[in-house]
């Protein structure tokens, strides 16, 4: 069995690793590279595998960087199947829909400015027509459901707690010389106890694992602190009359806001004030939520069983058209405005922060990682009086706040948790998804908790395993 990292190797972005056994080539995860517009730009369309010599994809989940570039391989020649679990493959049909929309808008827009310049023109990536040749080739496949997916190499899901229909992978490799290999990807790992979505579990016997390390380097706050800190804010909004902008992505993170605003306002600890998800993806992803109610943790199914919705709320109210996003500008506050991207690279919410964030009574709230290179990371690190958006140069002066305790990946304690509970039979560990320090720490971690071969593997790099 060999093991090709060709993607969230020293990145956390672009998941994408090649599995080759018993004479077939596995692809876990097929993601796009998200960044930089002109490095993610040239690295998308030049994939490192043949597509017409895939002969499977698992998906972990249905966030872009894991499964964005899925229309691409299908556009390329791919004809085999896309496993993943039911709930995953519903978000995969609206996510690529609307990631589709937007590289479109985008490629218009550097398009126009490379016909000027006499330029030859950008293809887009895919198109609606590439999506619908992928969908027939989705699998659903149950939890701890084991299948066969070819001779001698046998998929089972296990619960990865990341976002909804998040799974770890467990790939059972039989060698024809007797030989065999259990590995195990984590995929995205959710953190211990978020909102909504059952924990983790701990898959055993794996003798090879691949796992995240998005935040190896830090602990997160209590999710307590989410409450209070969420309330603070919108207390201040509201006595300020202003705004609160919190960039989002439209799945998974917009949902655990809602969440605990929900909470917030029943347990009456905060007034009701107009909150806006300025985001139809996120519409979309919170109607799908609410029909895979089977993935929902013991909380979120007390509160549905005693007739509430944990993810609507009075005075909550999704923006339909751009008419009605652009018109929010000029709404005087207190609102709270949650929209899409969450690294504040594209959509709705950068047209938000640049019509608010030259006004220091509003709040700009960050809840999830932000990229390097992203309008999010400058908005976090803050070095400069002015920030550039949409082509401009803007004043920064509302204030910048982060809530890393939302995130939905799990933290230094959850990640040896979780290795902790799976490392019986480990041999070898590869430390991905994560920058640079982040794997190399958490190659350290892996083996200060007992793995003799920790790898943090770079880009291209293979493993052989006999």
């Amino acid at each position: 069995m060999k093991i090709t990292f060709f993607g969230a190797a020293q990145t956390v972005t672009g998941s994408m690793h090649l599995v080759e056994a018993n004479g077939k080539r596995i692809l876990l995860d097929c993601g796009l590279y998200q960044g930089h517009r002109k490095e993610a730009f040239e690295r998308n369309r030049n994939m490192p595998v043949d597509p017409a010599k895939i002969d499977a994809v698992i998906l972990s989940h249905a966030h872009i960087d894991h499964s964005g570039n899925l229309p691409q391989l299908v556009r390329r020649g791919f004809r085999g199947k896309v496993y993943a679990r039911s709930a995953t493959i519903d978000l995969v049909n609206v996510m690529l829909r609307d990631s589709c929309f937007l590289q479109m808008r985008d490629l218009e827009y550097v398009n126009k400015k490379r016909r000027a310049q006499g330029k030859h023109l950008f293809e887009s990536l895919y198109t609606e027509e590439d999506i619908e040749a992928l969908l027939p080739l989705l699998v659903p496949l149950h939890l701890h459901q084991p299948l066969e997916i070819f001779k001698g190499i046998t998929l089972t899901f296990f619960n990865a707690g990341h976002i909804l229909g998040s799974a770890q992978v467990m790939l059972d490799v039989a060698g024809g010389t007797g030989h065999s290999h259990r590995l195990l990807f984590s995929g995205d790992l959710g953190q211990p106890n978020q909102p909504i979505l059952r924990h983790y579990e701990y898959p055993q016997g794996a003798d090879i694992v691949l796992v995240e390390s998005t935040y190896a380097d830090r602990l997160h706050p209590s999710a307590e602190d989410v409450e209070g800190r969420l309330k603070g804010y919108i207390d201040d909004i509201v006595q300020q009359r202003s705004k609160l902008i919190i960039p989002a992505f439209s799945v998974g993170r917009t949902q655990q806001i809602l969440y605990y605003l929900n909470r917030l306002l029943a347990s009456g600890r905060i007034r009701q004030i107009p909150v806006y998800i300025d985001s139809p993806l996120s519409q979309k992803a919170t109607k799908i939520y609410e029909k895979h109610t089977g993935c929902y943790n013991d909380e979120a199914m007390r509160l549905l069983n005693s007739g509430v919705n944990p993810l609507t709320f009075p005075g909550m109210q999704f923006v339909e058209t751009p008419q009605q996003s652009m018109s929010l500008n000029e709404l005087r506050g207190p609102m709270v405005i949650v929209a899409a991207s969450g690294m504040c690279e594209g959509g709705r919410v950068v047209h938000h922060l640049k019509a608010s964030v030259g006004d220091p009574r509003n709040i700009v709230l960050i809840v999830g990682f932000q990229a390097e290179g992203t309008l999010g990371r400058r908005l976090v690190e803050h070095k400069d009086d002015t920030v550039k958006m949409l082509g401009d140069e803007v004043k920064l002066e509302a204030r910048v706040h982060t809530i890393n305790a939302l995130s939905a990946h799990a933290d230094k304690a959850g990640l040896m948790d979780w290795y902790d509970g799976v490392k019986g039979r480990v041999k070898h560990a590869f430390a991905i998804h994560g920058e640079p320090d982040r794997v190399k720490m958490m190659a350290d971690l892996l083996a200060e908790h007992g793995c003799a071969r920790a790898v943090a593997p770079v880009e291209g790099q293979s493993f052989t395993f006999d």
